[in-house]
């Protein structure tokens, strides 16, 4: 899923939970079309997996990691994905440890290893106002999110965020619904991952933030249109 517009460059790209779901998709996407992928992974035999993807692991604790480990795996790199998570568990801890902290963390590192183009996932209408009788764990979990965003917005560095809607493992159909603000549905985790793909290639989605679900439109097309 490429585009005239899209740079054909070869980028040495960095995963933050890049043993995750949405990291798993990403890889053989952006191997395919010549970039060299970092994941990030916490697990020896997770590194081993990586790596016999094609991949160029190196080992990473979000959670126990300070700001210049993060730059230390990050070096030599030319972009960063944020694609980690804390989980579906009903650890509250672990929302803002991995879901903020991991994304803070991100960002820092990547200003300390001199990378400017970070690419975050985050969610759907986190910036929503939450009712009073919301779960606890899904309060943390919106509220990590959105201050993540925040804190990427107010970087300085070159960002997308991508806020998917609820996430399936169904096969990549290549068409999403993109924009700003859209109704809420679900899209799969490989279309996911082609949006995140082509926002790498495509400079000019940086400063964007938008919302994605399953859709009629093609994946190219549809940045296209927003883009403008």
């Amino acid at each position: 899923m490429t585009t005239d517009t899209q740079t054909k460059d070869s980028k040495r790209i960095a995963i933050v939970g890049g043993h995750g779901k949405v990291a798993l998709q990403l890889i053989p996407i952006l191997t395919g079309r010549g970039h060299t992928v970092v994941p990030l992974a916490r697990k020896q035999d997770q590194l081993i997996e990586l790596a016999a993807l094609g991949t160029e692991p190196r080992g990473l604790d979000i959670e126990a990691a300070s700001e210049s480990d993060f730059a230390a795996v990050f070096e030599g790199c030319d972009a960063v994905v944020f694609a980690a998570g804390g989980g579906p568990d009903g650890n509250i801890e672990r929302k803002r440890t991995v879901d903020l902290e991991g994304a803070t963390k991100s960002i820092a590192g990547a200003k300390k290893a001199g990378i400017s183009r970070l690419v975050q996932v985050s969610a759907i209408g986190v910036d929503s106002e939450l009712p009073d009788d919301v779960e606890p764990v899904w309060k943390a979990y919106v509220e990590a999110k959105r201050d993540a965003d925040a804190a990427l917005r107010e970087s300085g560095l070159d960002w997308t965020i991508i806020r998917p809607g609820g996430l399936t493992d169904e096969p990549a159909s290549g068409r999403v619904s993109l924009a700003p603000e859209v109704e809420r549905g679900q899209i799969s985790r490989a279309d996911v991952a082609h949006v995140l793909a082509d926002c790498l290639d495509r400079p000019d989605t940086a400063g964007a933030q938008w919302e994605v679900v399953g859709g009629e439109t093609p994946i190219p097309m549809a940045l296209e249109g927003a883009s403008r």
